[in-house]
């Protein structure tokens, strides 16, 4: 990409989200975010449930990466105890519930390629976001398989290549090779999938990879800092009190929500921009 390029992209990105409608887009995202975390721990505690995983390797993971404000009140939301004897209409319910941002990211983007945000209807719409979130969903459970069932996977793998082929293969190094590459490529695959299928039309897959590479790296790096800001010199809890874990999920949900916008801009002017 030239320099030249490069600045009218950062122009022309700059003048669409200064449109009356992109002012509030953001936190809509994170008032979604936050409405659809107790529907997805819902589903997702049953889906784990399934494969005997309980929502602590969810828990640990959240410990592990941003900071103990935000781990604090994501444990809050989805600590959840699989049933087993939950009711088709009630997961029905919870998936309507949980694709509330899927929804409205949805809208985001249809404004942003066509300029109407309906697109195909509300009903119909509405039930391409409820397939959307069980794609996103069953990509979360797979990638959670992956880092709890991943060694088991990888010691039957060579105890084979050993006994079978007369090869030494090494676990620990395979593992450690393996393991947070391939759960990065399902998280920019899972981000690269809801950019082309929320659009009502139909964008080719090769167009929407610049937003989703600056969508994928943004989030995480956004995360980080966020994280290390809100543990280091952030102080919620003298301005909002008890509200102060709330505060701080919410800001970061903001965060999150005006990257993914950013992610979709860059979509529509990565051609524009020429």
């Amino acid at each position: 990409m030239s320099r030249k390029r490069f600045r009218r992209m950062i122009f022309m990105i700059i003048k669409r989200m200064s449109e009356p409608y992109y002012q509030g887009v953001a936190a809509e995202l994170a008032f979604f975010f936050l409405m659809s975390l107790v529907p997805i721990a819902i589903i997702l505690g049953e889906l784990l449930g399934v494969f005997s995983i309980s929502m602590s390797v969810i828990h640990e993971l959240l410990s592990e990466y941003v900071s103990p404000e935000i781990a604090k009140s994501l444990s809050t939301y989805l600590s959840y105890t699989p049933s087993g004897t939950i009711s088709v209409l009630f997961i029905l319910f919870s998936l309507w519930a949980a694709s509330k941002a899927q929804f409205s990211m949805m809208r985001i983007s249809n404004y942003s390629f066509t300029g109407h945000p309906s697109g195909r209807g509300y009903f119909r719409e509405r039930f391409r976001a409820i397939k959307t979130i069980v794609f996103t969903l069953f990509t979360l459970v797979f990638s959670l398989l992956i880092l709890v069932y991943g060694e088991l996977i990888i010691k039957v793998f060579s105890a084979y290549v050993t006994d079978f082929l007369g090869l030494t293969f090494s676990f620990d190094e395979a593992w450690y090779l393996l393991r947070w590459p391939f759960a990065m490529a399902l998280y920019f695959f899972m981000v690269s999938y809801n950019y082309y299928v929320l659009p009502t039309e139909r964008i080719p897959f090769k167009k929407i990879l610049p937003g989703s590479i600056l969508a994928s790296g943004g989030m995480l790096l956004a995360t980080w800092i966020y994280s290390y800001y809100a543990s280091v010199f952030a102080n919620y809890d003298l301005l909002y009190g008890s509200l102060a874990a709330i505060v701080a999920l919410l800001f970061w949900f903001y965060i999150l929500g005006y990257i993914l916008v950013i992610g979709i801009q860059v979509n529509v002017v990565w051609d524009q921009a020429k």
